[in-house]
């Protein structure tokens, strides 16, 4: 039997050789893996991100779990237990690292009690908190019948004994010259304090602390080797026991809870990624799915990735809102140079990827179809090794694009065509979006190409506004209306003295 928290079919398996979306570096998710996986190297969590879910049911299969992980009791459990896991695993890696086989088997039993321990904690927990969603509900009744079972209770009861029997030893150690002979304990006497004090009057105070440490090595010398075998040859029957433990319980831990902890760590990263962003006040929800192209609303979102590194710096973060409704497909973005275009298609782009993930995304409110492949095409800067030019590399990736594009699919074009004249730009254009609506599918297009804002009746027109009162400075706000490029430039040539009145001043002056 197997349960999962991140797949409603729990026979569902992900291949470690999964390769990034190529998407990714454009929407800057590239970034955003990067520093969700940086101190989970361990947990592989890469493939579980490039790879979206294609039906909503997938999808409301995690957002519960979530909403679960989101009760601190519940985290604080995970949490624990993942604690718990690591320990283990750093116990099994010590184990390895052993020359002496009696050390590494008594550390392996260890590694045995902290996991009988971690799992049994993880179900008291677990049936405490009650949890909502059908992926932590299935691992609490996994774990209660894995608990109750005769193999974890002998695993548990066996490993145990053992450390109490080897704790419970008591030798003694009879030095004479160079050799040593050892013996069960008989109430000799101990002349530990005896030394203690003979020396005692030699005794000073502490001394000033260093810098340098010395690294203490846990592993056993050879002459601690040699004493730890005739220890075992006076107490038979302990290492015995420690031996066939060693040797029967190899892969003691069980398959679902191994996966079980790799896959929470899926959760755990994006809250922990997620908690200074709220922490400032930002606002995360969890979006209405479809599986058709249906509506896409978006209240207060932002770029995860962007604002991530705003609020690390203490700057402000600026919200936009998204919709496109009933036969609207096409969304032109237009406005000044650095007014948040990019980052405005950015934030669309990660929605849809983030939402298909089941992940809460940013924002108050969210309405996200799920799309078979996101698409995109953000300005490159030309390869000197090619003999294709900027605008042949333009023309063939976006062919490419096209050419995969479905009634489900998302592209994103940022800025393209810059390379040439106003008219062919326009013109090439025009052609592309013209193959977009027949493919009917969503698009985002950032351009200089103010025409394009009204080029059907599917198109909405995004413009990127700027401060009341300050026509030259931006708001990173992107507002619904009919793109006004020239009304901009208009106003920053008045602000420069640069309008055709003025300059016509200062020539005849």
């Amino acid at each position: 039997m197997s349960v999962s928290v991140l797949f409603r079919d729990p026979g569902t398996s992900v291949p470690l050789d999964v390769n990034a979306p190529a998407h990714f570096s454009d929407l800057n998710l590239d970034q955003f893996v990067g520093d969700l996986t940086s101190d989970r190297e361990e947990y592989a969590l890469d493939p579980f991100l490039y790879l979206p879910l294609s039906s909503p049911e997938d999808v409301l299969y995690r957002q519960p779990v979530f909403r679960d992980l989101e009760s601190a009791p519940l985290r604080a459990a995970t949490e624990a237990f993942a604690e718990r896991m690591r320990d283990m695993r750093d116990v099994l890696a010590q184990a390895r690292a052993m020359h002496a086989q009696l050390q590494r088997s008594r550390l392996f039993v260890n590694a045995a009690v902290i996991y009988c321990e971690a799992v049994e904690s993880l179900q008291e927990d677990l049936t405490s908190a009650c949890p909502a969603s059908d992926g932590l509900r299935n691992v609490s009744s996994y774990l209660s019948s894995l608990v109750a079972g005769d193999n974890h209770i002998t695993l548990h009861r066996d490993a145990t004994n053992i450390e109490e029997a080897l704790t419970a030893i008591t030798y003694t150690t009879h030095l004479r010259g160079s050799r040593v002979r050892v013996s069960s304990f008989d109430g000799e006497a101990d002349y530990s304090d005896a030394v203690r004090a003979t020396f005692s009057k030699f005794e000073q105070a502490d001394a000033p602390r260093r810098r340098s440490r010395f690294r203490e090595l846990p592993e056993v010398d050879h002459v601690e080797g040699a004493i730890l075998e005739r220890v075992a040859q006076v107490f038979p029957a302990a290492f015995e026991a420690l031996t066939a433990f060693f040797s029967d319980r190899q892969g003691f831990i069980d398959a679902a809870v191994a996966r079980f902890d790799r896959e929470i760590q899926f959760y755990l990263a994006y809250l922990e990624y997620a908690e200074p962003l709220r922490s400032a006040g930002l606002t995360f929800c969890y979006p209405a799915v479809s599986a058709g192209p249906g509506v896409v609303t978006a209240f207060g979102a932002f770029d995860l990735v962007l604002a991530s590194k705003l609020v690390e710096d203490g700057q402000r973060v600026v919200a936009n809102d998204l919709a496109l409704a009933g036969d609207e497909r096409i969304l032109v973005v237009t406005g000044p140079n650095q007014g948040g275009k990019t980052t405005y298609a950015r934030m669309i782009g990660q929605l849809y990827y983030l939402a298909s993930l089941g992940c809460p995304v940013p924002g108050t409110a969210a309405t996200v179809p799920l799309s078979d492949r996101i698409l995109t095409h953000f300005e490159r800067q030309e390869d000197i090794e090619t003999l294709s030019g900027k605008l042949q590399d333009d023309l063939t990736r976006i062919r490419g694009i096209l050419g995969q594009a479905t009634a489900r699919s998302l592209i994103i074009l940022n800025e393209i065509f810059t390379s040439t004249t106003l008219a062919d730009a326009l013109a090439l254009s025009v052609r592309i979006l013209e193959q977009v609506t027949a493919a009917d599918c969503r698009c985002v297009c950032v351009t200089f190409l103010d025409e394009l804002a009204s080029f059907n009746d599917t198109t909405v027109s995004m413009v990127a506004s700027v401060t009341d009162g300050d026509p030259a400075s931006r708001s990173f706000r992107l507002v619904r209306r009919p793109a006004d490029g020239l009304a901009y430039a208009e106003a920053v040539a008045d602000r420069y003295g640069l309008t055709y009145e003025q300059v016509r001043e200062r020539v005849s002056a």
